[in-house]
This record gives structure tokens, C-alpha cells and sequence, in this order.
């Protein structure tokens, strides 16, 4: 059987990335431009004539509502969708909610920059107490695997189980599944799918709201990886995804 298709939707702009703070797994919403984002993305994969079976989504209202909107442009609104708190934005630990230019201004670009951008180095950890992870959607989840902060690093760990385990193996079955997420937990897919190197993923940014397209053959190789939207918006991301593949 041939292997389905998968395409992956970091969540329209949400309020924060308007305002230039750290979201993490604060749970805010998109804005009318996020819904807008999320509209345009719907009737992109439309045209494209591509039909799932199935929808996957962290379980932050950014990345559902992202969801919602795409499949009612659809018409799919009634597709099977399964949430995992693994698809979630990296854990941003004590700079949550912070504005990055002044956490910039308090701390220094380089450090900042190392926070946001290293493969390994977490940022400091939230309190104990951190109302993000006492949440009741994590009620089943270990509280050894409820973080504190997380570095890249980490978040690729605990996303790539769910790819090997709930993702890939429905497109060896032949399905096309929609993920919709987040900028780092799609990172992780994104560097497992394309072998990327841990130097190169930090480098590999995801624009809010636009289809990217992986085939794979019957061996499950990734064949093609291409964005839909305009082209405005998708030739920087294509070209720093072709070139973080090909390094």
C-alpha cells in the first residue's frame, strides 16, 4: 500500500506572538489575523484537492481553533482529531509570558538569543507551582514528564514518540493526516522526517498558518517537502527547509 500524505500547520498568529511574549504553553488564542492565516491555509490545501482522514493537535485552543477553521474550509469539520499535550509548544519555563525585547533588554541579546535559539539549553525553570502543568488536561500525564522548561532538545524528545507511535503508522496505512501545532513541536517532526542535524533545526523557522507538504514513497522516505501559500510567505521558509535538509 502506498504511504498517505502528511501535512503539518504551525497554528495561526496568536495574541502573543502579536505581542511579542513568550507563550509556551500559556494557553492563549489566534487573533482575527491568526483565523485569517488559518482561512487562507484551509482553501490552500482545498485547491490542492488533498482529502484526509484524520486530524492531530497539541491540546492548546491556538493549535484547535487553527484546526476548526482549516476544516471548515474544507468541509471536514467531521474528521476523526486526536490532541496530545506532546504536540504542544516547547515549555518556555520562567520567561513565559514575558516580553522577549525586554527580557532582551534585562538579560542581554546573547543570552536571550541562547534561551531561544540553542539546540540544548533550556531557559531558567517556572516555579513549582506553575499553573501551566496543574492544569486538569494534564491530569494523566506523569508528573515526571510535566516540564518545568524545556530546550529544543527536549521537545524533540517527547514529540518523536508521538510521531513513531500515533503519526506514522497511519501513513503507512495509507491515511492522510493534518497535524496542526506548534513552531518547536513541529520542529521535532520536521528534523526526524528530513534528518536534519541538531546544529541546523534551531535555524529552520515555521510560519504561522501555512501547509507544508511531506510525500513519502512506498518505503516511507520522505520525498518532497513543499509549502502551499503565497509566495511572499512561503520562499524564505522553503529555502531555509531545503537548506537545513541538504546540510
Amino acid at each position: 500500500m502506498s504511504y498517505g500524505t502528511l501535512v503539518i500547520v504551525r497554528h495561526g498568529q496568536s495574541a502573543w506572538n502579536l505581542e511579542n511574549r513568550f507563550t509556551g504553553w500559556v494557553d492563549v488564542d489566534i487573533t482575527d489575523a491568526g483565523r485569517a492565516e488559518a482561512v487562507a491555509a484551509g482553501q490552500s490545501l482545498k485547491a490542492s484537492g488533498l482529502l484526509f482522514d484524520e486530524v492531530h493537535t497539541s491540546v492548546l485552543r491556538r493549535a484547535i481553533h487553527t484546526s476548526w477553521a482549516i476544516l471548515g474550509e474544507l468541509e471536514m469539520s467531521w474528521l476523526p482529531t486526536f490532541r496530545s499535550w506532546r504536540l504542544n509548544e516547547r515549555h518556555y519555563g520562567g520567561l513565559q509570558g514575558l516580553n522577549k525585547a525586554e527580557t532582551a533588554a534585562e538579560h542581554g541579546d546573547d543570552q536571550v538569543h541562547i534561551w531561544r535559539r540553542s539546540y540544548d539549553v533550556p531557559p531558567p525553570p517556572a516555579p513549582s507551582d506553575d499553573p501551566t502543568v496543574q492544569d486538569r488536561r494534564y491530569a494523566s500525564v506523569s508528573e515526571d514528564d510535566l516540564p518545568q522548561s524545556e530546550s529544543l532538545e527536549l521537545t524533540v524528545a517527547r514529540t518523536k514518540p508521538y510521531l513513531e507511535a500515533e503519526i506514522l503508522p497511519k501513513l503507512q496505512a495509507g491515511k492522510n493526516v493534518l497535524v496542526v501545532a506548534h513552531g518547536n513541536s513541529l520542529r521535532g517532526i520536521v528534523m526526524s522526517l528530513d534528518g536534519i542535524s541538531a546544529e541546523a533545526i534551531p535555524g529552520v523557522n515555521i510560519p504561522t498558518g501555512l501547509p507544508l507538504v511531506y510525500e513519502f514513497d512506498d518505503s516511507g522516505r520522505v520525498t518532497s517537502h513543499q509549502y502551499l501559500g503565497a509566495p511572499e510567505r512561503t520562499e524564505k521558509a522553503q529555502a531555509e527547509l531545503d537548506g537545513a535538509s541538504s546540510s
